[in-house]
């Protein structure tokens, strides 16, 4: 049997990095080093979106709302209430004769502040958090995090808020028992060791100057009147705000030989990233190439941010009926039902640490290339959206053409876990749909790891597919 032969009927996942191309190579490396920049900046869902639109605009895309009618080669984007964003180029192909969609999104695990957070006990003031997403709880304790967001005041003003990136910025911590003491909590399961209501963030320590006796908590009042020197917020002001503490780690390269990329936020800013990098150099494609950002995949989907709500039906319907002539409601079920999505979420990397998790055969590789997931869900695909066979097909045969390096995977054992994505509720929509991503060590954690094969390969197979 010849090598050939062998090549044609064997396959198996393997890392990828001997079969690429110095062209490749090189772009890789560039897009890599532009990638962990874009996440720095990029640490929530709102800051992912503000960033998105200046480099839409930066590219050519304009307002939706600003165009009466759309032609082959237009760029549009639009923005859902500054935490998704949705850009398309108009293809030359008759839009109800489908589009070509890549949807990721853009929330991350994280510690979300609750309603009424700042409190003082023992001369301490911290804020109460609330987490967001699947997370393991002693992972967030002792690392240094930083605050993002918003905050609304009554007149509708919008205070950003962004402290603990820059090197002269304080940091803040949740603390942890110390292991002289930690007998008890020791013999704990993981998930029962770090109680959610235990992780409170440590504000300051020092009591106010100014105030009166009649003040019972003077550190908080300490805390309060800095924040208000800063940004002229009050303590009701964090009923109507969104803040977030995030790792204050930066992105950085991984390992000796460069070959990966550690930073928090991975899942899913990767595959967002290289969804709106890609849409972005598409020119004049035959089908219209849609980038949609989603918020709120972490915890369901749901809300009039998420992929549940009736937002990206709504936005495409504008898009069919300044594309169309006589617009009804038939063509633009047409559209979607015509429609091919690739849900651009992360997938588990095979971890040599924890080889019990997964089935060898059947998991993505760190540097194997993009993975191709016919089924998510858990146990018997609960939840699963499970791709036919013509998709796969034809996802195999657009990225084998453009030498876009891919690996098929699963999300571990069969009744070990499991999970789920976007994938799902774009398939209710009536519309084909595969998931196609990068995989991820230690996904959900504060500081998780991709390669950078995988990275560029993201990107490469998305504009391929737009590019169909």
């Amino acid at each position: 049997m010849s090598n050939e032969t062998e090549k044609n009927l064997f396959y198996e996942n393997k890392n990828q990095y001997s079969s690429l191309s110095e062209t490749d190579k090189k772009n890789m490396a560039a897009y890599s080093s532009e990638y962990r920049s874009f996440l720095d900046m990029s640490k929530t869902e709102r800051e992912f979106a503000v960033n998105a639109q200046k480099y839409l605009e930066t590219n050519g895309f304009v307002p939706l709302s600003s165009k009466d009618s759309l032609k082959a080669g237009d760029k549009v984007y639009t923005v859902n209430r500054g935490k998704g964003i949705i850009a398309a180029v108009i293809g030359s192909e008759d839009i109800t004769n489908g589009t070509s969609i890549v949807g990721a999104h853009i929330d991350s695990p994280r510690l979300d502040l609750k309603p009424n957070p700042l409190y003082e006990d023992s001369h301490f003031a911290y804020f109460k958090t609330h987490y967001y997403g699947g997370i393991k709880k002693y992972q967030w304790t002792t690392i240094p995090l930083a605050l993002h967001g918003v905050a609304t005041l009554q007149d509708g003003t919008q205070i950003q808020i962004s402290i603990g990136e820059e090197d002269d910025d304080p940091t803040f911590v949740i603390s942890d028992l110390l292991p002289h003491f930690a007998k008890d909590q020791m013999q704990k399961k993981l998930a029962e060791a770090i109680p959610g209501e235990s992780l409170n963030i440590i504000l300051g320590n020092i009591e106010g100057k100014d105030c009166g006796e009649d003040v019972k908590e003077k550190v908080k009042y300490n805390i309060l009147n800095l924040l208000n020197e800063k940004y002229d917020i009050c303590e009701e002001d964090f009923i109507s705000s969104e803040i977030e503490a995030v790792p204050a780690y930066k992105a950085r390269d991984l390992g000796f030989d460069r070959s990966m990329v550690a930073g928090y936020g991975q899942d899913d800013r990767v595959c967002a990233y290289a969804a709106l990098r890609s849409v972005a150099d598409v020119k004049k494609p035959k089908y219209t190439a849609v980038c949609l950002l989603v918020d709120k995949e972490e915890i369901g989907s749901v809300g009039n941010t998420g992929m549940r709500s009736r937002y990206f039906e709504n936005v495409l319907a504008k898009i069919v009926d300044k594309s169309v002539k006589d617009y009804n409601d038939i063509k633009l079920r047409d559209t979607i039902s015509n429609s091919i999505c690739l849900s651009a979420d992360v997938c588990a990397a095979f971890d040599p640490n924890f080889p019990e998790a997964s089935e060898k055969r059947n998991a993505s590789l760190v540097n194997g290339g993009i993975g191709v997931m016919k089924y998510s869900g858990s146990g018997g695909k609960s939840g699963s959206s499970d791709a036919n066979a013509e998709l796969m097909a034809q996802i195999r045969k657009i990225f084998n053409e453009n030498d876009v390096k891919w690996q098929s995977g699963e999300l571990g054992k069969i009744d070990g876990g499991g999970g789920g994505t976007i994938a799902g509720f774009v398939a209710n929509l009536d519309m084909d749909v595969v998931d196609v991503g990068v995989p991820i060590l230690s996904m959900h954690s504060p500081y998780e790891i991709a390669g950078k094969l995988d990275i560029y390969m993201a990107y490469k197979g998305y504009k391929a597919f737009y590019e169909r």
